[in-house]
């Protein structure tokens, strides 16, 4: 067994629990309550990880593994890199769109944050319409590569830029992005309802 401590509406948590849906290895993770936070840190998380962050985990045999990318890279290699190839350009290529996505992400949380956990006199509307821009650059990369990209989560790269589709439209509902990127809305449309991603859908 191992001990996941979680968020149900990161994206980052999510992307763990897509991938251990995928290997088959969701009844063997337990999920820990946090209270995950930016700014009010959750010393339970600290167990596991001294950031205080989410994921983070701990493996049977006691070892403490953090962040999203570690955890998965572990569970895969655990299952015969179903999810992340061993070597090749294949490998490459999953682990650029892993990046992609998780620099999406991390834009995306950034911009959310500066209006939402930063008090109203001291947010930075250039610092947020940056972060915006990186979203916009990402979402234009996705459209580029969406023709050629596997309608199934059979790598940890794709199931990264459909975690980070879904969190814009959890997090930032007015954001109409399918209307800019009609490739990339093509493709979410159809990998979004895979039963990993379904199953792991944010809630708050």
């Amino acid at each position: 067994m191992f001990q996941l401590y979680y968020a149900s509406t990161s994206p980052y948590v999510r992307k763990v629990m897509a991938a251990a849906h995928c290997l088959g290895l969701t009844v063997q993770i337990e999920k820990l309550e946090s209270a995950a936070n930016p700014v009010k840190r959750d010393d339970r998380i600290a167990r596991f990880n001294p950031l205080a962050k989410v994921p983070a985990m701990c493996t049977d045999d006691g070892t403490l593994l953090y962040d999203s990318r570690v955890i998965c890279e572990y569970l895969d290699a655990q299952s015969g890199h179903t999810l992340i190839p061993a070597d090749g350009s294949a490998r490459w290529s999953c682990l650029t769109r892993q990046a992609l996505g998780d620099g999406l992400l991390d834009a995306a949380l950034l911009a959310r944050y500066e209006l939402t956990l930063r008090p109203e006199e001291k947010q930075w509307e250039v610092w947020r319409q940056a972060q915006l821009s990186r979203i916009d650059a990402a979402l234009a990369e996705i459209n580029i590569q969406a023709p050629q990209l596997s309608r199934t989560p059979d790598d940890l790269g794709l199931i990264t830029l459909g975690c980070a589709l879904g969190y814009l439209d959890f997090r930032f509902p007015g954001m109409d992005w399918r209307a800019l990127y009609p490739q990339a809305a093509e493709w979410f449309a159809e990998f979004d309802e895979h039963p990993a991603m379904l199953e792991t859908r944010p809630f708050t």
